[in-house]
């Protein structure tokens, strides 16, 4: 049965054009895809900074003399990598890197600009978050289990995949000021700044 009439020319409305690459609804999509993701990074930069009491409470707060990455990377107990996020735990440049890498990544996605440095970075700290937890161990250090619910997948490399995939779509241009940025003389002579 062929559609025919109106009909015909209804169904075929939401059809991207030949050599177009989203249709307006799937721009729309990777545009909520960005902002979400990037209020993840952002709220935890703020939750770690100011102590809102999320993942945070009040008195571990940067802002309070606490360290972003201290309570997590020193409960490391598992994989091969646990030495060396236990070492780094607490440390000055850690926190800062790590601090600095959450809000850059956040604004960057929210604003819908850098999303290349953006999603090279993200996939990165994903990429050490998951060595972290290390999901492949179903037991720690101890012997305990870890209560690992996949040998590979996790929640860190979705969102690592995610920022990585807003890039390549250039999903700044929706709702976000990634055309506006594009066209700056020297972003658009440095692409890789897109």
């Amino acid at each position: 049965m062929t559609a025919t009439g109106r009909s015909a020319a209804t169904s075929l409305e939401h059809v991207p054009a030949p050599g177009s690459m989203l249709t307006h609804n799937a721009a729309r999509s990777l545009a909520v895809l960005r902002i979400s993701l990037g209020f993840v990074f952002l709220w935890a930069f703020l939750d770690k900074t100011f102590g809102f009491g999320y993942a945070t409470p009040a008195e571990r707060a940067w802002i309070e003399g606490g360290s972003p990455t201290k309570g997590f990377l020193s409960g490391v107990a598992v994989g091969p990598f646990q030495g060396f996020f236990n070492d780094i735990a607490g440390q000055a440049w850690a926190d800062w890197l790590f601090m600095l890498g959450l809000l850059g990544i956040g604004l960057a996605l929210i604003l819908g600009i850098g999303l290349r440095i953006a999603a090279g970075a993200a996939a990165v700290m994903m990429l050490l978050m998951w060595f972290a937890e290390f999901p492949p161990a179903k037991t720690d250090a101890a012997g305990e289990a870890t209560h690992s619910t996949n040998p590979f997948m996790d929640y860190h490399i979705v969102y690592g995949l995610a920022a990585v995939v807003t890039a390549l779509t250039y999903a700044g241009h929706t709702w976000g000021l990634g055309r506006r940025w594009a066209k700056i003389p020297f972003v658009h002579r440095n692409p890789w700044l897109i």
